[in-house]
């Protein structure tokens, strides 16, 4: 596995969380490439990663999550050979990243080409319209159901991710994703997973990062209708 896995892990201002995640990571996939997307942090997100071990790929300004992950995700096919398996997940999954490996199971064991890694338990959000627009753009567009359209925990054969670059921009990336690998005609599935992260509850801060939110998978769907 070391040699065959990379993990790319997304992170905006999770210097708290992050350390944490990264520790659960590395026990995870021992020998892994690990990269930390950062995404102009500018809470020490940059220096936690490295104190940690991981690989430090950092966009120098916020340019949304898609393009930092797209940073780094170039880095990982960037001359060297492409993994067998890349995983994607976000940095405030703290302990609950040693959940991931089943993730990579199912691809490993030819179960899927995407596995999307779903909460089992709702920690959090809103009233729900920001994923249910995903929900119905994946099924409209890429003909695929999924009850976790947004979860940035996945993993994918590393042959697939050159042709999913550049990732679509912010947060339209995951929603892009189901869409354009639905498309490409590869297998989909969905693990339920017991992960903890950073949820956004139901605060004026919380329902503008959700109309951002929304704004993307529009723009997502109208660039692919």
């Amino acid at each position: 596995m070391p040699a065959q896995l990379a993990v790319i892990v997304a992170a905006f201002n999770e210097a708290d969380r992050l350390p944490a995640t990264l520790a659960a990571l590395a026990g995870a996939f021992p020998g892994a490439r690990l990269l930390v997307a950062d995404d102009g942090s500018q809470d020490g997100t940059d220096h936690a990663a490295l104190q940690h071990g991981a690989e430090l790929v950092r966009s120098p300004v916020t340019i949304g999550k898609g393009g930092a992950a797209t940073l780094a995700a170039e880095r990982v096919l960037d001359g060297t050979a492409v993994p067998a398996v890349v995983v994607l997940c976000d940095g405030d999954l703290e302990e609950s990243a040693t959940e991931l490996p089943r993730l990579v199971a199912a691809v490993q064991d030819g179960e899927a080409d995407l596995a999307i890694g779903a909460f089992a338990r709702r920690m959090g959000g809103g009233v729900g319209a920001a994923r249910g627009f995903s929900r119905w753009a994946s099924r409209a567009l890429g003909g695929v159901e999924l009850d976790a359209p947004i979860s940035g925990q996945r993993a994918l054969r590393g042959d697939m991710l050159r042709p999913l670059l550049p990732f679509a921009p912010r947060f339209g990336m995951e929603t892009a994703m189901n869409i354009d690998a639905a498309r490409a005609g590869y297998r989909i599935v969905e693990v339920e997973l017991d992960l903890e992260h950073r949820a956004t509850g139901r605060t004026l801060r919380g329902f503008l990062h959700r109309l951002r939110q929304l704004a993307d998978f529009i723009a997502v769907y109208l660039a692919r209708r």
